[in-house]
C-alpha cells in the first residue's frame, strides 16, 4: 500500500490532483531464514529475500473530473533484521513476536511515468507467528506489518523535461510512504 500526503498544489490551468491506491494488491515473496539463538526466549533473525508486487495508483483532478491511472510494479530485494521473543513451548506449538528493521531495494526496471518512486526504502517491522513442531519438520506461519520510514517519491524529475505537463502529479504530493502486510510460511 502507498500512503500519499498531498500539498494542495494547483496548476496554472486550475487543476488540483489527488492520488490514491483504491485497493490492496497482493504479491508474493520468497525468503530464506537464518536465526541465532541468544537464550531460551530471545533470538536474532536475518531473512533475506525478494518481494514481488503491483500497485494501481489512481489520480483524480477534482476540478475537471479527469482520472488517470498508473501501474507501479515492484521487485524488492529485502534485508530484514529482527529480534524474536518466543514464549514457552506448549505441546507442539511455541508462539512468538518479532520486531526489527528492513532495508529494501527495488530492482524492477523504471519507466518514465506520471509518478516515479525511489529504489531504496527503510521499514520498521512488527509481527507475530508460531512455531509448530511436526514429526518431520517445523512449520512457522508468520504475519509481519512493515511501515515505510522514508519518502519514496522521486521529486527531481529531469526525465520529464520533454513532457513537463506530467510534472503536475509529482508537484501535487508532499511525500509518499509505503506499507506492507507480509504473510510468510517458513519450513525448517
Amino acid at each position: 500500500d502507498l500512503r500519499f500526503s498531498h500539498n494542495g498544489f494547483v496548476t496554472e490551468n486550475g487543476e488540483t490532483w489527488f492520488m490514491e491506491q483504491p485497493a490492496f494488491s497482493p504479491g508474493f515473496n520468497v525468503t530464506g531464514l537464518a536465526e541465532l539463538r541468544l537464550n531460551d526466549y530471545f533470538s536474532v533473525r536475518f531473512s533475506p529475500g525478494m518481494y514481488f508486487g503491483n500497485k494501481v495508483v489512481k489520480m483524480y483532478d477534482t476540478t475537471n473530473k479527469v482520472e488517470e491511472q498508473q501501474n507501479v510494479k515492484t521487485s524488492y530485494v529485502v534485508l530484514p533484521f529482527d529480534v524474536k521473543f518466543a514464549g514457552q513451548r506448549y505441546r507442539n506449538a511455541r508462539p512468538y513476536v518479532v520486531g526489527g528493521a528492513m532495508a529494501t531495494f527495488d530492482v524492477a526496471k523504471k519507466r518514465s511515468d506520471f509518478l516515479k518512486l525511489k529504489t531504496t526504502d527503510l521499514y520498521l517491522t512488527l509481527g507475530f507467528g508460531c512455531d509448530f513442531y511436526l514429526p518431520y519438520f517445523k512449520l512457522i506461519p508468520e504475519v509481519k506489518f512493515c511501515f515505510g520510514l522514508t519518502d519514496i517519491l522521486e521529486h527531481n524529475r529531469p526525465d520529464l523535461s520533454e513532457e513537463p505537463e506530467k510534472m503536475k502529479y509529482t508537484q501535487s504530493l508532499k511525500k509518499v510512504t509505503s506499507q506492507m502486510v507480509v504473510v510468510s510460511f517458513y519450513f525448517e
